[in-house]
């Protein structure tokens, strides 16, 4: 299985010969680096391009194309490599940078083909040189890390970062990308070692990475000029050969200086390059990316990240809403003190004690304020990147997604139910995502007294609000699963849902018809009781294989709606222990009920409304977060108005049903 990697995630390789496959949006240039445990690159040598492609282990290709392939055999490189760098380069003439192209995949497969690792270049922009890959030793063995390091100067601006000196990084990145021929250049008396350039123009001191107690590392060798080949590299465009000169033939090259991109001169060294300007984006935070999060598939990935994003704005509230509760009781604290003193009242000091204390307030909750503005802004931009991207079982009706979507092989991973916010900001709305399976059924609350909001609601609206979220939570169902692994089953006592429900009869995807009547309600809980008794008993045995051929081992949904009407006390222990047991093997409940309506079993159904998970038809704030338990109002998630949405996706579950029957 491919461990799908998002930036800076690393995975253990179980191979030391692996290949390295490049799958790229545009023809594009694949080197390779090998740097030390510093990440610096010991001199030109230690780049492999399509002039001097090959390094101890590796060999890269020498063309320019959309896709690579080259092996890596990593017990051959040499001791002193710590860090294999895998370099994408959009050739001179190309594109003007990565983000105008699709993106790159490039992924580390072992020596039969099967991919160990893959890594899918997001978030570039002008860019025109991107670190993707890097494969570094820790502890003795072999790991790859996804990088995707991108540098707007292309080339020579990743060497100089790699700690090549500014004309020595120049000169090698025209040699690479082909600009010049290598036997024109040589970088043997250029400077190599220069420190490098960190964050908004730092310079790094030489013995930056020498520590307390240890011996300065021995300066690198001379590096060996770069072989002198006379002519461009296949599949480089724009490349010229350049004159031949007597220098090439017996010994080194010599610098030709009349180079348009370098200044004449005889013996006065190279000019240094310009100095690094801080950009005024640096103290940015960096472009949100969807998928950016831990996992081994983009679903996993993407219902990780919303976890984190539910997380990260549940934290950055209440860090505000604790700094003006503390600027608040200080403000207190320092009024109390001002008018406890006579010689404040006396002497009209008070006033201006009283204003200081104000102004105190002010100030710490304004910064506060700055602080969490700063936190929603980049949640704000990261929803507006991560909403579109949500595959069906995460998306809202809304969505596109659901136009083009197709009935999926596998049971997803999560279900979406509606959105979450707080006061601080109603606009940034955050997916309730539950893992699927679900581990706790469903109660939709149709009563009135269950939130401000309902109870200024008509009745009948609401109960028509509750059943319609009802079924939009089935078809969202029915729809992510395979067509043979989910069923639905409805008691409606007394018909009252069936204009909600019309939908999903006129499409025929119910296992049955609605079951009316105290019979329709008895024969319902009775079939799924069985149900849940023998899948037990057959797990318990260790024999789920024997069961009779009359259970459907599909998942099952049941839909109460009107509860208790039509249910006499053995229909309500059945429907008690269908909850308690029946998620474990795959009968989930979905009930649309008004618990003042059952208020004559007494204490009895407690513990099934305490089972179900509630939530509500209008919006409430009766949700907790699980780490610092701000009140949540969740807001269920319905097609727009006018939309047939749900009647297309039905449309194509019914469809896909028939073309798979016998």
């Amino acid at each position: 299985m491919t461990a799908e990697l998002v930036r800076g995630q690393n995975h253990p390789l179980s191979r030391t010969r692996v290949e390295i496959r490049v799958s790229a949006g545009t023809p594009v240039l694949a080197l390779a680096s090998a740097c030390d445990d510093a990440g610096r690159l010991a001199g030109p040598e230690s780049v492999a391009h399509p002039g001097a492609r090959r390094l101890p282990g590796l060999e890269v290709p020498e063309a320019v194309a959309g896709e690579h392939r080259f092996a890596v055999d990593l017990d051959a490189v040499a001791p002193a490599v710590h860090r294999l760098g895998v370099v994408l380069v959009l050739p001179p003439g190309g594109p003007a940078g990565f983000g105008a192209v699709p993106a790159s995949y490039v992924a580390v497969a072992d020596p039969e083909g099967a991919e160990l690792a893959g890594y899918t270049l997001t978030g570039l922009d002008a860019e025109t040189a991107v670190v993707a890959l890097e494969l570094y030793r820790r502890q003795g063995a072999w790991k790859v890390r996804a990088v995707g390091q991108g540098y707007a100067g292309g080339l020579g601006a990743l060497l100089a970062d790699a700690g090549l000196g500014g004309p020595a990084a120049t000169a090698l990145a025209d040699v690479a990308t082909g600009l010049v021929p290598s036997g024109d250049i040589t970088l043997a008396a250029l400077p190599t070692a220069a420190p490098p350039t960190l964050a908004h123009g730092v310079r790094a001191p030489q013995d930056a990475a020498v520590g307390a107690g240890e011996a300065p590392a021995p300066t690198p060798p001379a590096p060996e000029p770069l072989p002198a080949t006379g002519v461009p590299y296949p599949g480089t465009a724009g490349a010229a050969p350049g004159p031949a000169s007597a220098d090439t033939i017996g010994g080194p090259p010599t610098i030709d200086y009349a180079h348009p991109r370098r200044r004449r001169t005889t013996t006065e060294p190279p000019e240094p390059g310009p100095r690094p300007v801080p950009s005024p984006e640096a103290d940015r935070p960096p472009a949100p990316v969807a998928g950016d999060a831990s996992g081994w598939s983009l679903e996993e990935r993407l219902y990780n990240q919303v976890w984190g994003m539910f997380e990260d704005l549940a934290r950055s509230v209440a860090a505000y809403r604790s700094a003006c509760d503390f600027a608040e009781s200080r403000m207190d604290r320092e009024l109390d003190e001002a008018l406890s003193d006579p010689r404040h009242r006396l002497g009209g000091s008070g006033n201006a004690a009283r204003d200081a204390a104000r102004a105190r307030h002010d100030e710490l909750v304004a910064q506060a304020k700055a602080v969490l503005d700063r936190d929603l802004a980049q949640l704000i931009a990261e929803s507006e990147v991560v909403e579109p991207a949500l595959p069906a079982p995460y998306a809202r009706w809304a969505n596109p997604v659901w136009h083009g979507h197709a009935v999926p092989e596998e049971a997803p991973l999560a279900l979406r139910l509606g959105d979450l916010h707080l006061p601080e900001r109603p606009d940034l709305r955050i997916p309730m995502l539950v893992r699927a399976p679900l581990e706790r059924g469903l109660w939709i609350d149709n009563g009135r007294t269950g939130s401000e909001a309902a109870m200024t609601m008509d009745t009948d609206r609401l109960r028509r609000a509750a059943m319609d979220m009802a079924v939009a939570h089935a078809v969202r169902l029915l729809a992510v699963h395979p067509g043979d692994r989910f069923s639905v089953h409805v008691i409606d006592a007394a018909g009252a849902g069936a204009a909600s429900l019309a939908p999903l009869v006129a499409a025929g995807v119910l296992a049955g018809p609605p079951a009316a009547g105290a019979a329709g309600v008895t024969g319902t809980l009775e079939a799924l009781t069985r149900r849940v008794d023998l899948v037990q008993m057959a797990v318990r045995a260790g024999a789920p294989e024997d069961l009779p051929p009359d259970v459907d081992l599909a998942d099952q949904l049941l839909i109460v709606h009107d509860f208790p009407h039509g249910f006499d006390d053995r229909a309500v222990t059945r429907l008690r222990y269908l909850a308690d047991e029946g998620p474990a093997v795959g009968v989930h409940l979905l009930m649309v009920a008004d618990r003042d309506e059952a208020s004559a079993y007494g204490p009895l159904l407690d513990p099934l409304w305490r089972s179900l998970m509630r939530l509500s038809p209008v919006p409430d704030n009766h949700l907790a977060d699980p780490w610092v338990g701000h009140a949540w109002t969740f807001e269920p998630d319905l097609p727009p108005p006018g939309s047939r949405v749900l009647e297309q996706t039905l449309e194509r579950i019914a469809a896909h049903r028939r073309d798979a029957r016998p």
